[in-house]
């Protein structure tokens, strides 16, 4: 069967900490699913309208984490690395219970999401994949911030930077082909604060959970973490992770290449929506890989991470 068809675990994979907003600790199962049945969540702590779909259009938050909700006001929030690593593995359908509102956060990054979904091995189906390719240039701009995509001919190209007035951090530039490139270090790369903003965060019902085992903290030139950065481009890197997530609430891979300027989120979730707002600006359609050879799943993250 081909790689270019659609894929869910063999085996249902359980991940278990802590919010980094709620500060609650959470459980998150993710289950195997039947072809076409995308990306589901399930909100088990709750009996009725429980089901959430990460969809651009459901996106109710998107406040230093994506939060997505039901018409019943049912939310699960943080769920942007989950859905990253779901994309980069290439798996299109899987259930995902969870027993509190967020996605717990781990270690920061899609590392442990990556590890424990090669663990459990992969079901490809019969069904082909499908995919959107951008047609028409789409792009939003707030202020010196903006986000824009356009046409690509077989991959999703991802050119990232970040500008912060901390010298540690600075200025970072990154780019990336999703399909291609090795992806570890944007996988491992985890989220950052600066430490003079760990108070306000917490005063305004924020970061509850967050502590040096699950995030960046960079106090001054110096990063608090005691290991230090796992790469030279962390910074730009987690954001590139935070971009490939939410992505994913489109519903399909991309064909396209996306430029980004100190974006986040709520730029990410407005150019999809804007994308979607005109049928012109891009296509769907099944792919045959007798057609086109390219494999749509980056092969890199099917050896382990280190």
């Amino acid at each position: 069967m081909s790689i270019l068809n659609q894929k869910t675990l063999k085996q249902k994979v359980k991940f278990e900490g802590i919010g980094l907003h709620t500060g609650k600790e959470v459980s998150v199962t993710v289950y195997p699913a039947r072809t076409n049945t995308g990306i589901i969540f399930r909100r088990i702590d709750i009996k009725n309208n429980n089901i959430v779909l990460p969809n651009v259009f459901n996106v109710t938050n998107a406040t230093l984490c994506t939060t997505i909700s039901n018409e019943s006001g049912v939310s699960v929030s943080t769920i942007e690395h989950l859905m990253a690593a779901l994309y980069g593995l290439g798996i299109d359908n899987a259930l995902i219970e969870i027993n509190s509102q967020e996605v717990p956060i781990m270690d920061g990054s899609a590392k442990i999401f990556i590890e424990r979904f090669l663990e459990a091995g992969f079901e490809t189906s019969e069904v082909p994949i499908k995919l959107i390719k951008i047609i028409n240039e789409v792009g939003v701009q707030e202020d010196s911030k903006y986000i824009s995509i356009g046409k690509s001919n077989v991959s999703l190209d991802i050119e990232f930077e970040i500008k912060y007035p901390n010298t540690l951090i600075g200025n970072q530039k990154n780019k990336i082909n999703v399909y291609e490139n090795d992806l570890s270090n944007i996988y491992n790369s985890r989220t950052f604060c600066l430490y003079k903003d760990v108070d306000k965060l917490r005063k305004a019902g924020l970061a509850k959970g967050g502590s040096l085992e699950n995030a960046v903290v960079v106090k001054d030139n110096k990063v608090l973490n005691k290991e230090g950065l796992r790469n030279n481009l962390e910074f730009v890197n987690h954001k590139i992770l935070d971009c490939i997530g939410d992505l994913y609430l489109s519903g399909y891979k991309i064909i396209g290449s996306i430029k980004c300027s100190q974006g986040g989120h709520s730029l990410t979730n407005q150019l999809l929506r804007k994308v979607f707002s005109d049928k012109n600006n891009y296509h769907i359609f099944e792919i045959k890989e007798k057609s086109l050879p390219h494999t749509y799943i980056n092969k890199s993250l099917l050896k382990s991470i280190a």
